[in-house]
């Protein structure tokens, strides 16, 4: 599968990110099954706790518009005058929402330093032994 669409949308909402603490600007974009990409930026506050990761960000935007489905999203990060960009994981918080919604040995996770040049993960890869709904059941 060919990334470069999702890429370049995470590249590009990157800009939009709020990062006047860190100077550390984050886009993502996530890919639904139905072909739709939702984007967010990370914003940062003051208060440090109610920052919001980008991963985030484009995940509650889609959840908040009734889709549940998704399969890769594509995260893009470094500091605002970065020459070029390093692979930018994502935190443990957002793995966790990952795991909320997503299938971990189909869910993608694209890490790209440039349009041409990225790394793929499943998000079991990056979350083993995550907790899930199914944790909660087996109660």
């Amino acid at each position: 599968m060919e990334f470069q669409e999702l890429i370049r949308k995470a590249l590009e909402v990157r800009q939009k990110a709020y990062a006047p603490y860190s100077d550390f600007m984050v886009g993502a974009a996530l890919l639904c099954k139905d072909g739709r990409i939702f984007t967010g930026c990370n914003i940062e506050n003051a208060s440090y706790g109610a920052t919001n990761c980008a991963e985030r960000t484009a995940f509650f935007k889609a959840v908040s518009e009734g889709y549940r489905e998704f399969t890769a999203i594509a995260i893009a990060g470094g500091r605002k005058e970065a020459q070029s960009l390093e692979y930018c994981a994502p935190c443990g918080i957002c793995r966790q929402v990952m795991s909320e919604f997503c299938d971990s040995d189909a869910f993608l996770v694209i890490l790209p330093r440039s349009e041409e040049d990225y790394k793929s993960y499943t998000l079991g890869q990056l979350l083993p032994l995550g907790f899930t709904s199914a944790d909660i059941e087996k109660r």
